[in-house]
């Protein structure tokens, strides 16, 4: 199949089909902490390291217009072990590190993107689980750079877009 194509999965318990598409994606400027945190664990440290960003973005006039915030975690190793956790906020303009908020960019390239998992977060593992199979039927690999990009929740969670991002080598 060449590249570029999308390859429709079904993981849904009802049955929708799930579009995964190669892509070039361009380096975003953020804001963002570093946090150990074991996978499962991630949902609790969020809020409180998130909150670390902040009130140094809130305090920098023209830094932050309404960008969205970055999860990133490299896939798991062959053992399930996973590195750091990088949680960020797209921001305007990079700027000189304060505290534990250090500017940073996502890296760019060629990459896989599950268009936005429509749902709860609770389920993110399904775009995870799409994007692996569409990189195997696709005999293509990740550069095990991965980030999912959180918008502002909706009041009715079944609305919420959260796209899933690989960078493939």
């Amino acid at each position: 199949m060449p590249e570029g194509t999308g390859v429709m999965i079904l993981v849904y318990d009802r049955g929708m089909p799930v579009s995964v598409n190669a892509q070039t994606v361009h380096p975003r400027t953020l804001a963002a902490v570093r946090r150990e945190v074991a996978p499962r664990a991630v949902g609790s440290a969020w809020g409180p390291a998130i909150g670390k960003v902040w009130p140094f973005i809130r305090s920098q006039p023209g830094l932050w217009t309404d960008g969205p915030q970055h999860f990133s975690l490299p896939p798991p190793d062959a053992a399930g072990h996973a590195d750091t956790v990088r949680l960020r906020v797209e921001v305007r303009r990079t700027y000189e590190t304060t505290g534990e908020a250090y500017a940073t960019e996502t890296l760019g390239g060629r990459s896989c993107r599950r268009h936005p998992l429509r749902g709860a977060h609770n389920r993110i593992h399904e775009a995870h689980d799409a994007i692996r199979k569409w990189m195997a039927a696709n005999q293509r690999e990740s550069a095990r750079h991965s980030w999912e990009i959180y918008g502002d929740p909706t009041p009715d969670p079944a609305d919420t877009e959260t796209p899933v991002v690989y960078l493939l080598k």
